[in-house]
């Protein structure tokens, strides 16, 4: 799935995301939320959408969002402005596989239900490991493909219609494990039925 085809298929759900993809996902983007607020400071939320979570940040935070629809930045920006948000310190058009931020320079990094839909995702993960800093966390919450049963026989008939959907219905965790400066702190299955994952990682201290 190239770039142009997530544009184009995000372009389709920012009408109407919040109250469907947006409403499956809530789980995960809470518990995400929750973990930044007792954890973090200065936050990149990488493909923050129609901003769903911004409201739930606590005040302190500083907060960046980036996007690569420019119709899902509008609706957060809507949201921003409707909330006051005044934690949110700016949400950008951003390719996440080449961030427009310096090395080192964000304590938390949150992909909320972003790398299933991500051209190389791979290259997001790496991206992200390099703008976090040393000791700093990556919250990952994502659906990740199952290995039997009748959900993953449901995720390799969709598989391929991956650019009509906007997301790999089978993407396997092991993609984004690869990333050598990035250790595993924490990994746990999410309600419904375990449909999505909750992942933490932490950049070693020396990357």
């Amino acid at each position: 799935m190239d770039i142009q085809a997530v544009q184009k298929s995000y372009a389709r759900w920012a009408p109407v995301y919040d109250k469907t993809f947006g409403a499956i996902t809530n789980v995960g983007r809470r518990a995400a939320v929750d973990y930044i607020n007792a954890n973090g400071q200065n936050v990149l939320e990488v493909g923050v959408g129609t901003g769903l979570s911004l409201k739930h940040y606590r005040p302190g935070l500083t907060v960046t969002g980036i996007d690569a629809s420019e119709e899902m930045l509008g609706k957060a920006r809507a949201k921003v402005r409707e909330h006051d948000l005044r934690h949110v310190e700016s949400l950008r058009q951003m390719d996440a596989r080449e961030l427009d931020f310096p090395d080192n320079h964000f304590d938390t990094i949150a992909a909320m239900h972003i790398v299933s839909v991500v051209p190389e995702p791979e290259r997001v993960v790496a991206e992200m490991a390099r703008v976090c800093k040393p000791g700093g966390k990556i919250v990952i919450t994502n659906h990740f493909a199952r290995d039997k049963g009748i959900f993953a026989a449901v995720e390799r008939l969709t598989a391929p219609f991956a650019n009509l959907l906007g997301w790999h219905s089978d993407f396997e965790m092991g993609r984004i494990l690869r990333e050598e400066s990035l250790s595993v702190k924490e990994k746990k299955s999410l309600p419904p039925i375990g449909m999505m994952t909750f992942l933490l990682m932490e950049k070693t201290a020396v990357a």
